[in-house]
């Protein structure tokens, strides 16, 4: 039976990639429980923006700092937490080489970090470890069907990699290590130019651009909204399990039906252009969460619908904000799509 320990008030935890999609997210709900936080980014791909709306809050600090390089001397941690890496494809290719050493050095030296100040370490890596998969769903136990060489190993590769040092500072000096395989996650916060499906689509939509498709839009995806994601992440905390969980949303969708589900939201009609599939391009995507059910009793609870007008809401705030779409002020507003 898995031990379940409660988490104890006032710890401290420091969040590498604080300044990314997710771990802006997960820095608000450590908060929310009773955290210290340290914050630390490089801002290769983070937003100060995103983690604004913490500045006031004396428990929390933000460092500007590389992991690759180090970390800085901000006193004792309870916790690690490794979310730093380029995470969608256009900003890892972009951003290769500090891809790979960001998942290698980066995750050593934070590794190293834990098992000196003796913190507990949280790995987020990713579906992506198991590549363009031959078994569907996708579960744990699969080791995937990954090109060490192709346009996504340095993603790909660089989070097995930290899992596999992870799991080996578990065995050599019994660190005590989470791991979670993230997939397909979104939600307000998202950079509006990351180049991930939902994200494009929304903007594209708002923009009145035509959706792009990379490929004939059958591969499929599963979808996840950013607060199941963070409440999994936090139930994995109170677990002693030093093995890799999905976390996932099991409801499965071509990125045709994902187009659809859109066209409910917007009120106009969307026009799609088809584009070459890219290379290594999972052809579908979609987590056996037996384990997350089992393990931490925890399911997703955000519909699509649901998740999407959220962040469809909060795309279009921020475009109008950056003075980059016109349309909305011809006869509609960001609260106007949030309540469709």
């Amino acid at each position: 039976m898995t031990r379940r320990a409660p988490l104890r008030p006032r710890q401290r935890a420091l969040v590498a990639g604080a300044a990314g999609f997710i771990g802006s997210h997960l820095c608000e709900r450590l908060l929310a429980d009773g955290f210290e936080v340290v914050g630390i980014d490089n801002l290769l791909t983070g937003r100060l923006e995103n983690l604004a709306h913490l500045a006031g809050d004396p428990r929390f600090d933000f460092v500007e700092c590389d992991i690759v390089e180090g970390t800085p001397e901000t006193g004792h941690f309870d916790w690690i937490l490794h979310l730093a890496s380029p995470a969608s494809p256009p900003a890892y290719q972009r951003h290769s080489v500090s891809c790979l050493r960001t998942n290698s050095e980066g995750t050593l030296n934070l590794l190293q970090l834990a098992v000196d100040q003796g913190a507990s370490f949280f790995l987020a890596s990713t579906s992506e470890v198991y590549g363009d998969p031959l078994r569907h769903p996708q579960s744990e136990d699969y080791w995937g069907n990954v090109n060490p060489v192709g346009p996504r190993s340095m993603y790909d590769e660089g989070k097995r990699f930290a899992e596999s040092s992870t799991v080996d500072f578990h065995r050599v000096h019994g660190l005590r290590t989470r791991i979670v395989r993230i997939f397909n996650t979104y939600g307000p916060r998202m950079d509006p130019d990351d180049g991930r499906v939902v994200s494009n689509f929304l903007c594209q939509a708002l923009r009145g651009d035509p959706l792009t498709v990379h490929g004939d839009g059958s591969q499929t995806r599963s979808f996840q909204y950013i607060d199941d994601l963070v409440e999994g992440i936090m139930a994995i905390m109170k677990v002693d399990f030093n093995r890799p969980v999905n976390l996932g949303n099991p409801e499965e969708y071509s990125i045709l039906e994902l187009i659809s589900v859109i066209g409910e939201m917007v009120p106009k009609s969307l026009e799609v252009e088809f584009l070459p599939l890219p290379d290594d391009d999972p052809k579908q995507r979609k987590p056996d969460i037996t384990l997350a059910l089992e393990l931490l009793d925890w399911s997703p609870r955000v519909s699509l619908r649901e998740g999407l007008r959220r962040t469809l809401s909060h795309f279009a705030h921020e475009l109008v904000e950056c003075g980059s779409f016109d349309e909305l002020a011809d006869g509609y507003s960001s609260q106007t799509l949030g309540r469709r």
